[in-house]
């Protein structure tokens, strides 16, 4: 996929309460055919961020262009670029799907006819098809989010903002909104994802933003992210029938051993060092390995060296 040129660029945005500065000159790019995870502690900033590249407030300093419209001198333009799903569902819940969807088509001028195509596709790949006629107050909250991620894409946004997509919904909505997300990505939407879920950003995203304090801390793709994470290298290793702890901790290379179940956390000073030891180790002893695994750091452990102290 080409990622090409910026589907939104955010130069030194300064957003003030009071005394208090909820963001501090802070500036990034999201790239046109990318998701973009942004992630961060609660209070550091993340969602005044995220309203003021929606334009629902506007920063006190600094500039934001979406799709190459400014944000301050042309608004309109830019809000039509883009199809926005909060985290708290903004249905009406005494109509129907369907008529909940026709609003939508008429905030963005969708003609009448392609809004019906549209509302039938949607619907249909969203499973809410054969309920588009029952009131939103009798669905469940992943029909309730499905609905309103239909209706954010109903005039067809090159981009498109989530705010936690898929908090506390059930397996299906789930998998059903993170396929339709892959879609349209494969496709070229672009996507600000906003999520806490660590194993939802390191699976969509292509790059990730963490915001601390109101400031960027990082921003980077999750693999390169986990190389930042200073910590001893560890390996996973499985036997099969127990063996001494004490003598695979003596072994060269290995720094500490501990047993988890029928397997074996060895922390190591050298991987490769300590690898081979193993596969000695085991010949001599012999003993067969079953398993043997060095995990990279998770994003999870990214997030938290970041944001250490923040939450």
């Amino acid at each position: 996929m080409n990622r090409g040129p910026t589907a939104i660029d955010v130069r030194d945005i300064t957003k003030r309460f009071g005394d208090i500065v909820a963001v501090d000159r802070v500036s990034f790019d999201v790239r046109r055919g990318e998701i973009f995870g942004f992630l961060g502690p609660n209070g550091a900033g993340k969602t005044t961020t995220v309203r003021m590249l929606t334009g629902i407030i506007r920063p006190d300093a600094g500039s934001i262009h979406v799709m190459g419209h400014d944000m301050a001198r042309d608004p309109v333009s830019a809000k039509q670029q883009m199809g926005v799903v909060p985290e708290t569902a903004n249905a009406y819940l005494d109509l129907t799907a369907r008529q909940n969807m026709l609003l939508a088509a008429d905030l963005y001028d969708v003609p009448r006819a392609r809004a019906e195509e549209r509302i039938r596709e949607t619907l249909s790949e969203l499973g809410l098809l054969d309920r588009q006629d029952h009131r939103v107050h009798g669905y469940s909250k992943g029909m309730h989010q499905r609905l309103i991620l239909g209706m954010a894409l109903l005039h067809e946004p090159p981009l498109l903002f989530l705010d936690e997509p898929t908090s506390g919904l059930d397996v299906q909505s789930t998998h059903l909104i993170i396929a339709m997300l892959q879609r349209l990505n494969e496709e070229g939407t672009t996507i600000f994802l906003t999520t806490h879920n660590m194993d939802e950003a390191n699976r969509l995203c292509h790059r990730v933003g963490i915001i601390r304090r109101g400031r960027i801390a990082a921003i980077d793709t999750p693999e390169q992210l986990k190389r930042t994470v200073d910590r001893i290298a560890m390996i996973l290793v499985a036997f099969d029938r127990p063996v001494d702890t004490t003598a695979l901790a003596a072994l060269p290379g290995v720094a500490e051993v501990l047993r988890v179940n029928d397997s074996y956390r060895v922390s190591v000073e050298d991987i490769d060092t300590a690898v081979r030891s193993i596969a000695s180790f085991s010949h001599a002893q012999g003993v067969r390995i079953l398993s043997l695994d060095t995990p990279a750091p998770s994003l999870d452990e990214v997030f938290l060296s970041i944001t250490a102290g923040d939450e």
